[in-house]
């Protein structure tokens, strides 16, 4: 998978843009970044500008390039690339989240800081809304949307920088996490040659994750089962009160749900009592086993995944767990009904476990879902996977991942030494939430596939340096010795 694709092909269509510009230093300079412009135009591609920005803000100087593809008729793949100054010879594909691609510098940061040359791309469709999928009436947008656009991004991207450089890259990494996560996971699966190592967090990598959200609005909108702001949190000292020191340590983190068995009904209304603030109602214990015990689809898969015990606080960023109406058509769900069901009129408010079966047997789930955990030709080439997600998510489930991780542990025999699961304590959907939620992953993906490292741990801190946190591969567990500063690695070891 490293090194330089020599001849390039966008829906059959050759992409002339391997004159190569002669060997340079690593420096480059405005001449040559404008010259992208003149790349591509009339094969598939065509860069609409490209431009030098100067050093600033932490960042290098790098030429950005902005770019249609149009592989394909009613195709409009937007792409932008930024090649730094000082290029460390690699590439960086982006993911994007919810239903949008992204092309925003702030994602491209990290990478650009790092001198990656890094590859960003709409999806296939202009617009940021996590939650706006009106476009999937174009059906050459879906199929953008759920593989070609990454794909094409990664393979124009190589033999833009080959041009740009005027050498091949070394190694190909790609990082994304929610729809960003399932863009990973698809290129692994459909296109396992394009990156020689994948980050996939909290990846949305099948449709019960929206059927998911419908079932969980469902089990809180029964008359008396919603909850305000004072009663999630209640729900939440809970359960940190019971499960917190399961580690070996109070920190006010739950290192591992599952095995969390608080019991909602120890917060039943007593008679007499009145919901509220100190109590819960029998609606509202119901409603509760509901999200962490999840629901089964008649076939046995997953309708809607459990919650997490322990990020109670968090859930109303994606639950409707109050009386407010819910912004995001059940996760986009809504906008994908005819897709979905055809002709069938459905009220998804009244959507039922049944009905996932048929939602993800439809033409849109083949092209969008990434659940095949046959890895077998990512493993062989080489390929690395590191999968993560937060212990509090709120929308997609650690659940869903830790499933997929075992099914591809059980279809490819050798994955343990290509794929790994790191989960994340207190870390709610991609950010956020009380745990240490930036992790070390690129670095631990450099060493594991340039030297042959493999992650033992990762490493996660906060921002704000308050905590630092050793994550352990799934199905291991990070447990505090009981002596030292816990925001040591040292002070925690994995079994």
């Amino acid at each position: 998978m490293a090194g330089l694709v020599r001849g390039v092909a966008l829906g059959g269509v050759a992409l002339a843009v391997l004159a190569m510009a002669p060997a340079k230093a690593e420096a480059a300079g405005a001449a040559d970044c404008n010259a992208l412009a003149r790349t591509g135009n009339g094969a598939g591609v065509t860069v609409s500008s490209s431009r030098w920005i100067s050093a600033a803000d932490g960042l290098p100087a790098f030429c950005e390039v902005q770019a249609t593809l149009n592989p394909a008729p009613g195709s409009n793949i937007g792409v932008v690339y930024r090649l730094p100054e000082g290029w460390n010879g690699k590439i960086l594909g982006i993911g994007g989240g919810g239903w949008a691609g992204n092309v925003r510098i702030d994602a491209a940061a990290d990478g650009l800081k790092r001198h990656y040359a890094t590859a960003q791309t709409d999806g296939g469709h202009p617009g940021s809304n996590p939650w706006d999928n009106a476009w999937v009436s174009n059906p050459a947008s879906v199929t953008d949307f759920a593989y070609r656009a990454i794909h094409l991004m990664t393979v124009t991207g190589k033999a833009m920088v080959a041009t740009y450089y005027g050498r091949p890259h070394a190694y190909a990494y790609y990082q994304g996490c929610s729809t960003g996560g399932r863009m990973g996971l698809m290129e692994a699966q459909r296109f396992p040659d394009d990156y020689d190592g994948i980050i996939a967090g909290a990846p949305v990598y099948s449709l019960q994750v929206q059927t998911s959200s419908i079932l969980r609005n469902q089990a809180f909108s029964a008359p008396g089962a919603a909850f305000s702001e004072a009663q999630l949190k209640l729900v939440n000292d809970a359960t940190v009160k019971a499960c917190d020191t399961a580690d070996g340590l109070k920190d006010g983190l739950i290192g591992n749900p599952r095995s969390c068995a608080w019991k909602p009904a120890t917060l039943l209304c007593k008679p007499g009592q009145k919901a509220g603030a100190t109590c819960l109602s029998a609606p509202q214990v119901r409603a509760l086993n509901t999200a962490y015990n999840g629901i089964k689809a008649p076939n046995g898969s997953w309708a809607a995944f459990p919650m997490s015990r322990g990020g109670e606080a968090g859930w109303s960023r994606f639950v409707r767990t109050g009386t407010a109406p819910d912004a995001t058509g059940g996760g986009g769900i809504v906008g994908l009904k005819p897709l979905l069901f055809g002709n069938r009129t459905i009220d998804v408010t009244k959507m039922t476990p049944a009905d996932v079966p048929v939602a993800r047997s439809s033409a849109f789930a083949r092209e969008y879902e990434a659940a095949d955990p046959d890895l077998r030709a990512f493993v062989a080439g080489g390929g690395k996977l590191i999968l993560w997600h937060g212990e509090n998510d709120p929308g997609p489930s650690p659940v869903g991942t830790a499933d997929y991780y075992q099914a591809v542990a059980k279809r490819v025999p050798q994955a343990d030494g290509s794929v790994r699961l790191f989960m994340a304590p207190g870390v709610e959907h991609c950010a956020g939430g009380p745990g240490a939620d930036r992790l070390e992953t690129i670095g631990a993906l450099e060493r594991w596939v340039e030297q042959g490292e493999a992650p033992e741990t990762i490493i996660a801190t906060r921002a704000d340096g308050t905590l630092t946190r050793s994550l352990c591969p799934f199905p291991r567990q990070a447990y505090y010795s009981g002596g030292g500063d816990p925001n040591q690695p040292a002070s925690w070891s994995c079994r």
